[in-house]
């Protein structure tokens, strides 16, 4: 396993600026007799450092196409190389240390673990790693400062408003130092304030922090704070520059 992480770990350090590249990747779901495609020979490519929104309607095939790109979900068919890692050739338990090590991802629901203060649920991915405790309260302090919660260290999600919360699981995402920033609807259960503010932040981690974030959205003022923006029709990935017709 260690050989295969450090050969992982290689791959990355060697890549080229193209972060993210999909070729014809499909995903189909059986329900019953049938067959339900989510996504159809989707073909997308990310630059490093870009700040891209995916953007459709609910069932477009947008979080799908997320799923994919973390490794959470399977492709049915298609190439799927993320960091230079082809992820169709890894097992599972090779992909939850590629994921770890690379990937950092925003829920929208933000799932946050209730009897974890704010601290202890940025902390988490790090115990995957070789830190000793104090080491990951460092780092869990240091990203929970860079999202303005430094004051906020001890709360309990319950003590927590719903922009704080998504701001914690922000920062959970960042504490690994990911190379690539997924984020599925982080505005969906925020009021406008609360909603400006975490955009807000993805912007800022993209600006000066030249992080690449794949933004998933069907909100248009979201992707306003992207740098480019993409649209799904039906599972299908519309060619750059392209909408949905009305």
């Amino acid at each position: 396993m260690s050989e295969t992480v450090e050969a992982m770990s290689e791959t990355v350090e060697a890549m080229s600026e193209t972060v993210i590249d999909t070729r014809h990747l499909t995903r189909e779901y059986s329900r019953d007799e049938y067959k339900v495609v989510a996504l159809k020979d989707a073909c997308l490519e990310v630059q490093k450092g870009e700040f891209l929104a995916l953007m459709g309607p609910s069932g477009s095939g947008k979080s799908t196409l997320l799923y994919l790109i973390a490794a959470m979900e399977r492709p049915t068919a298609g190439e799927l190389r993320v960091l230079g890692q082809d992820l169709n050739r890894l097992s599972d338990g090779e992909i939850a240390h590629w994921r770890n090590a690379h990937i950092g991802f925003v829920f929208q629901s933000f799932n946050l673990i209730p009897v974890l203060t704010a601290l202890e649920n940025v902390e988490l991915p790090l115990k995957l790693t070789h830190l000793k405790k104090r080491e990951r309260h460092e780092h869990a302090e240091t990203a929970l400062k860079l999202v303005g919660l430094s004051d906020r260290l001890k709360h309990f999600p319950r003590q927590l408003s719903g922009g704080q919360e998504q701001r914690v699981a922000i920062a959970r995402a960042l504490v690994t130092d990911p190379d690539l920033i997924l984020v599925d609807e982080p505005t969906g259960n925020l009021d406008a304030k609360s909603a400006n503010e975490v955009l807000e932040i993805l912007a800022k981690l993209n600006k000066d922090y030249s992080k690449t974030i794949l933004l998933v959205t069907h909100d248009p003022h979201a992707a306003r704070f992207a740098t480019k923006v993409r649209y799904l029709d039906k599972g299908e990935l519309l060619p750059e520059g392209q909408k949905p017709a009305d």
